[in-house]
Formats: structure tokens, sequence, C-alpha cells
């Protein structure tokens, strides 16, 4: 009979792992790509959990110090030093006061360009924190869009390979072809259970991801704001 009408009757209740052991081959190379798939969803998960939450604790602690008014110079003091190591806010804010400093002690500049330079500087660094949390992001909704799929051809193919079987049997019963299609359901059990967290993060660090991308554009305009007071009193 067909290797895929070898499976154990179904006794003493689902036993998913001695189904998984007993499905056709690819049935088997189905279930360890979908596996795959979603230990590597929930890798993405726990480490766009960590970015997040560092970048929302250190707007945290920067936002409030910054909208309090402080010295901006004294700011600047304190964040230089440290330029390789800061993500968000204090990125966007040493990166812009750095240039804007730079320009205007180089002389000879409007402070329109003293201010192109600035957004220029913290554009860039805009760009490099949101390319940095969007990293993993594809990923996920790759997963969680064709996991289903996926399960659904090992699903298909397996319940294809047991009534396959049952053609080669003179009288076929409910008990022959259970355990095969029971198998083949197993495909598509494991899919949903891969691309369910995968859509469901990612549709949550989306919105993340949107909010904290307003709060950088929030942010630089509110220091462009600033510097383009200082900028004016230079003149």
């Amino acid at each position: 009979m067909n290797a895929g009408m070898n499976e154990a009757p179904l006794t003493g209740g689902l036993n998913v792992l001695s189904l998984m052991l007993h499905a056709s081959w690819v049935v088997q190379c189905v279930l360890l790509l979908l596996i795959a798939a979603s230990v590597f969803s929930w890798t993405v998960i726990l480490q766009k959990r960590k970015a997040f939450a560092s970048a929302q604790a250190e707007a945290a602690v920067f936002g409030p110090t910054f909208w309090n008014g402080g010295d901006l110079a004294a700011l600047y003091r304190v964040a230089e030093p440290r330029r390789r190591e800061l993500t968000g806010l204090e990125a966007v804010f040493e990166a812009g006061f750095r240039e804007f400093s730079r320009l205007r002690a180089a002389g000879g500049l409007e402070a329109s360009e003293l201010m192109d330079g600035a957004r220029r500087a913290m554009r860039v660094v805009q760009s490099r924190e949101i390319e940095g949390l969007e990293q993993g992001l594809a990923t996920l909704a790759t997963i969680g869009s064709t996991s289903p799929y996926v399960g659904l051809l090992g699903t298909v193919w397996g319940i294809l390979n047991a009534f396959i079987g049952l053609g080669q049997v003179k009288q076929a019963t409910l008990a022959m072809v259970a355990p095969g299609i029971a198998e083949a359901l197993v495909a598509t059990a494991i899919g949903l259970l891969a691309a369910i967290p995968a859509v469901v993060a990612y549709n949550r660090y989306l919105d993340q991801l949107t909010r904290y991308e307003v709060k950088l554009d929030t942010f630089a305009e509110e220091l462009s704001t600033i510097l383009q007071r200082h900028a004016a009193r230079a003149g």
C-alpha cells in the first residue's frame, strides 16, 4: 500500500507528533519548512520587540530633557562623545546640531544654508533609524502571507496520497483513510500557527514604526525651529 496509508490508527486521542512522523516525505518536508519559518518569525518578533522597546525608552528619557528647553550646547556636549552609540531622538539631535555648528563656524553662509545643512544631517539619521526598525518586518509579512498556502499544499498532497492508497484496496473504510487525512490536515494547522503570530506582530510593529517615524519628524521640525532662531540671531 502507498506510504501515506501506513499510518498507525488514531487510537488514544490525537497524537500530532505521530502523525508528523508517519506522514509522506512531501508532507514532512512541508512541515519542516513551516516549523523553520515559525522559529525564524519568532526570532524576528523577539528582536523587533527589543528594538522598539529600546527606541521608546530612549525617547522617554531624552525627549523630556529636550522639551524642557535646556541649553542645546550643553546637551550636545553630553551627546557628542557618545556619537557612535546614540540612537533615536538623541542621534537626530546630535547630527543636526553638529552640522549646524560646523557650518556656522565655517562662516560665510546664510541662515537658510545653515538650516538646509542641519536638516539634511537629521534626515540621514532619521532614515537610518527607520531602516533599522524596518528590518525583519518584510520577513514577517512574507511568512504571514505564504505559510497558510504552504500548509495547504501539504494538506492537498496528503489527502491526495491517502485517496490514491484507497484505490489499491478492495474494501475502503473510514478507519483506513482517516489517519492519512488527519496527518494532511496537520500541515494546514502548522501553517496557520506559523502565519498568525507573524501577521499579528507585523501589524503591531508597523503601527509602532509609523508612530515612531512621526515622533522623529516632529522632533526634527522642533529642533529646526530652534536652530532657525539661533541662525537668525547669529546673522
